[in-house]
């Protein structure tokens, strides 16, 4: 049921991403070309470039996201000693798996490094206390390397390799990589239970993987990164490119807060 509910996000996922529905009427507008029917092609082509111009105008997603960005504030942890914390969650996202990083004999990152960057500087401020990286693959149809063997390989690479960590490699999405690790907590944290864990993941995301947490009675602190937008919008800003990022990344956490929400995961 789980890899059926996988799969099926993914499909949902590639269907409403608005750059996608440019190549739809595309096709649609050929089709009727075909039947002689110009007013239609006319139509289906007029709403390609609005796709477009909607997708490229970054105001129209960009302030989306800020919504969801700040759905949950950052937390000051410097006002936490490490004797009040259970231990630091990196949620998996910021590491490439597959065959590229073993291909070319180094990890690579994608765009939310940032996950990455701040759980060393935590494994750093807080030397004892343990963590966990979870995360597998977000392909339907994974081949090489996990991006927790892939993080694993960077903490040793950074000269943390001494520290107390543990890896989850089997999730495929958020509510896998709360589930998975939610005995390895328990155990790891059997002598002093109770403490809360420091949770990193990306600001558009944190929202989402709190609600998954707290479904779960599992108490974190929200500490996000990545963020992807400012203050203010830039009104005149058009970049297809980025605007195809930032719907992607858009659709993609409201299709999980939707599914999740159906399916009684959070």
């Amino acid at each position: 049921m789980d890899t059926l509910f996988f799969v099926f996000s993914k499909l949902l996922h590639f269907l409403i991403e608005p750059l996608n529905w440019v190549i739809g009427f595309i096709l649609i507008a050929l089709l009727f070309l075909g039947l002689r029917k110009p007013e239609l092609t006319k139509k289906f082509l007029l709403l390609a470039i609005i796709d477009l111009l909607v997708v490229g105008w970054l105001p129209t997603s960009e302030s989306l996201l800020r919504v969801l960005e700040e759905k949950v504030s950052s937390t000051p942890i410097a006002s936490f000693s490490e004797k009040e914390l259970g231990g630091i969650i990196i949620l998996g996202g910021a590491v490439r798996s597959g065959t590229v990083g073993p291909d070319r004999g180094e990890v690579s990152l994608v765009a939310s490094a940032e996950r990455v960057t701040k759980a060393f500087e935590l494994m750093r401020k807080y030397p004892d206390l343990p963590f966990i990286f979870t995360g597998f693959s977000d392909q339907i149809t994974p081949r090489g390397v996990s991006e927790a063997d892939a993080f694993k390989q960077l903490v040793s690479e950074q000269g943390l390799a001494d520290r107390p960590g543990f890896y989850e490699n089997q999730s495929r999405n958020t509510y896998e990589n709360v589930i998975f690790i939610k005995p390895m907590m328990k155990e790891i944290n059997q002598e002093a239970p109770g403490k809360p864990w420091l949770l990193i993941t990306s600001a558009r995301h944190m929202y989402r993987s709190l609600l998954l947490f707290q479904k779960q009675g599992i108490e974190v602190i929200p500490v996000p990164v990545d963020y992807q937008t400012g203050n203010s919008l830039n009104w005149g800003s058009f970049d297809l490119e980025q605007g195809a990022f930032y719907w992607n990344k858009l659709i993609h956490e409201c299709i999980g807060l939707g599914a999740y929400w159906i399916t009684g995961k959070i």
